[in-house]
């Protein structure tokens, strides 16, 4: 069920990085960089006339939730590796030698008897 989950929390993650990527470009700089090259007026008409103000908010809201999920994707990723696997714990239990209740008899001596 772990890997389940952590590979839904990469997908996630995955993701949050590429809109973050997009959005960082989207920005639009003081001295017109690569936001102009998506058209600046694209997103002007999109979002009115607090465009820098809703990008940057997203951009961090999306920060944000990158750090929380990369932390806790490596958090997850250190709980799976100190943990036991199914093959292991099978492994351990067939060479785990039998313990006698009894102890054992001590071993009569090889020397003859005169």
């Amino acid at each position: 069920m772990l890997p389940i989950f952590i590979n839904i929390l990469l997908t996630v993650n995955v993701i949050v990085c590429i809109l973050l990527i997009l959005l960082t470009l989207m920005q639009r700089p003081k001295n017109e960089g690569l936001g102009a090259a998506f058209g600046g007026g694209m997103t002007e008409n999109l979002f009115g006339a607090q465009t820098t103000n809703v990008l940057a908010k997203a951009t961090r809201v999306l920060a944000g939730l990158f750090f929380v999920l990369t932390l806790g994707l490596s958090m997850l990723y250190t709980y799976e590796a100190n943990s036991p696997s199914a093959v292991q714990a099978r492994l351990n239990a067939k060479s785990a030698p039998a313990v006698s209740a009894t102890p054992a008899a001590p071993a009569a001596s090889a020397t003859p008897a005169k």
